[in-house]
């Protein structure tokens, strides 16, 4: 558990995966899902709450979330033998909070296998482990939307390779979607989500 529990200060730099938050002359730089770009989207201010993961003792990698839900869920993704804090990020990059709980309630483990990165052990894991236990993340699997516009191809490029994608393996998933869906302008957050399913 993080010894910050949550940084309140002026959004300073802002990324689909990473952000820096400003709070009494330090600028905190945080790792983040999609979701909690979306949120925080139109925001200068905001309060973010923190998860330290350490994958060295002397190198953590800290985490931002728009809620303490989230955080939470994050926490319990991370709680799972084989899920560390990239593969985490990444489910709650693909999926809503909802989502992933619904697929973990139902023992839908094909759709923890759809995301990057999630294999067939590593799905029915979180599932054994995490199934009745998430708390306030109860409910039905709402539709992903799919992309209708891209106007922000540069920026999902960015997301993808900061969320530990080669280059050239974003860049052809990318491509694949534009081609795909025909897109051609719109919200890079909806981009990145039909991106990764190319992946």
């Amino acid at each position: 558990m993080s010894l910050i529990h949550y940084i309140k200060g002026t959004i300073t730099q802002r990324q689909p995966a990473y952000l820096v938050i400003e709070s009494h002359g330090i600028g905190y730089g945080l790792l983040i899902s999609l979701n909690t770009y979306t949120r925080l989207q139109s925001q200068t201010e905001a309060q973010l709450f923190v998860e330290s993961v350490y994958i060295r003792d002397d190198n953590p990698k800290h985490y931002g979330f728009a809620d303490e839900e989230e955080l939470e869920l994050f926490r319990k993704l991370i709680s799972v033998s084989g899920v560390g804090g990239a593969s985490a990020l990444l489910m709650l990059s693909s999926m809503s909070a909802t989502e992933i709980a619904t697929a973990i309630n139902t023992a839908n483990v094909a759709a923890l296998k759809s995301i990057k990165g999630i294999g067939d052990k590593t799905a029915q894991r979180i599932v054994v482990d995490l199934k009745g236990k998430l708390g306030k993340h109860e409910g039905g699997i709402s539709s992903i939307v799919n992309p209708s516009y891209n106007k922000n191809k540069d920026e999902a490029l960015l997301a993808l390779i900061t969320l530990g994608f080669p280059k050239l393996v974003a860049e052809k998933a990318l491509e694949k979607t534009i081609k795909q869906q025909g897109i051609s302008t719109g919200k890079v957050d909806e981009l990145i989500k039909a991106a990764l399913k190319n992946l």
